[in-house]
C-alpha cells in the first residue's frame, strides 16, 4: 500500500463494496503496472471476461493487445498521487482527459487543474509545484499529438557529446516500434560524459528498434542489452536506476 495506484484501488474497492482477493484468478478486476500484467500473462491464469486496470507506468499497445487476446478489459490511466487521475484510455498512445480535468503542456511539462488535486503536501515538497492559476504539475513530461495525451515521464537527460538527451522521449518514440518491454537508461562514458542505452527484453525488437532510433540523430542508443525481464522498484515500476547500476559496469 506505499504505492499509490494500490492505495487507491483499494480505497475505490472499499467504496464500491467490492472484495478484495490475494489471487488473480479469483478476481473480476485487476490494478497492474505494465510489469505486473506481463508477469500475470506468462503464468496462463484463466483471465477471460476480466478487467484489467493498468497503471504506474506507460502501457505499450503490443502488450494491451496481447492482454486482449487473453480474454481481458483493458484500461490504462495516467496520474500521480498530487495530481490524482489525469488521463485515461486503451494504452499509452490514446490517452484523454478524465472529466473534470484540465491538461495543459508547458514546454514539454504537464500541468493539471481539476477538483481532485492535493490541497497541500507535508513534509519535503518534492516535485509537486503549483501555479497562481490552479494548475500543477509533477514534473512530468508530455506533449499533445492528433489530440492525445502522450507521456514520457519525469524529465530524466543525460548529457553525451554535449549535448543534452531527454532519456523520456527516445523511450517514446521506441516504444511503438517493440513489442517486448523498453527501458533507455544513461551511462556514463569515459570521453563522452555519458550515452544512451536501450535495454530490450525481446531479442527480435533489436533490429526493428537500431533502424527506427537511427533517425534520432545523436539521441540514438549507442549500446543495446537484451535481458528477460526488467527490474522493477516495490511499487511495480522499472527500475532504471538498478539498471543503469548493472549495466554501467558491463
Amino acid at each position: 500500500m506505499s504505492a499509490t495506484m494500490n492505495l487507491f484501488a483499494a480505497v475505490h474497492a472499499r467504496a464500491v463494496g467490492a472484495v478484495l482477493v490475494e489471487d488473480a484468478a479469483d478476481a473480476t478486476h485487476l490494478q497492474l503496472t505494465p510489469s505486473g500484467l506481463r508477469r500475470l500473462l506468462e503464468e496462463d491464469t484463466m483471465l477471460d471476461g476480466r478487467t484489467a486496470v493498468v497503471a504506474g507506468d506507460g502501457l505499450e499497445p503490443a502488450l494491451r493487445e496481447r492482454a486482449e487476446t487473453a480474454g481481458l478489459r483493458v484500461a490504462h490511466y495516467y496520474g500521480a498521487a498530487e495530481l490524482s487521475f489525469v488521463g485515461w484510455g486503451t494504452d499509452c498512445l490514446d490517452l484523454h482527459p478524465f472529466p473534470g480535468v484540465a491538461t495543459d503542456v508547458r514546454d514539454g511539462v504537464i500541468w493539471v487543474r481539476s477538483p481532485f488535486l492535493a490541497e497541500r503536501v507535508d513534509g519535503e515538497p518534492g516535485p509537486f509545484r503549483r501555479d497562481a492559476t490552479g494548475f500543477a504539475t509533477v514534473g512530468d513530461r508530455g506533449l499533445w499529438r492528433d489530440g492525445w495525451l502522450l507521456v514520457h515521464g519525469r524529465d530524466d537527460a543525460v548529457v553525451t557529446g554535449g549535448v543534452t538527451v531527454l532519456l523520456s522521449d527516445v523511450e517514446a518514440a521506441l516504444r511503438p516500434i517493440v513489442h517486448g518491454e523498453v527501458a533507455v537508461i544513461g551511462l556514463p562514458h569515459p570521453s563522452l560524459g555519458g550515452i544512451v542505452a536501450a535495454v530490450l527484453t525481446d531479442g527480435r525488437d533489436r533490429e526493428a528498434a537500431r533502424s527506427a532510433a537511427a533517425e534520432l540523430g545523436s539521441a540514438r542508443p549507442l549500446r543495446w542489452f537484451v535481458r528477460d525481464r526488467l527490474p522493477v522498484t516495490s511499487a511495480g515500476k522499472i527500475d532504471r536506476h538498478a539498471l543503469a547500476a548493472e549495466l554501467g559496469k558491463q
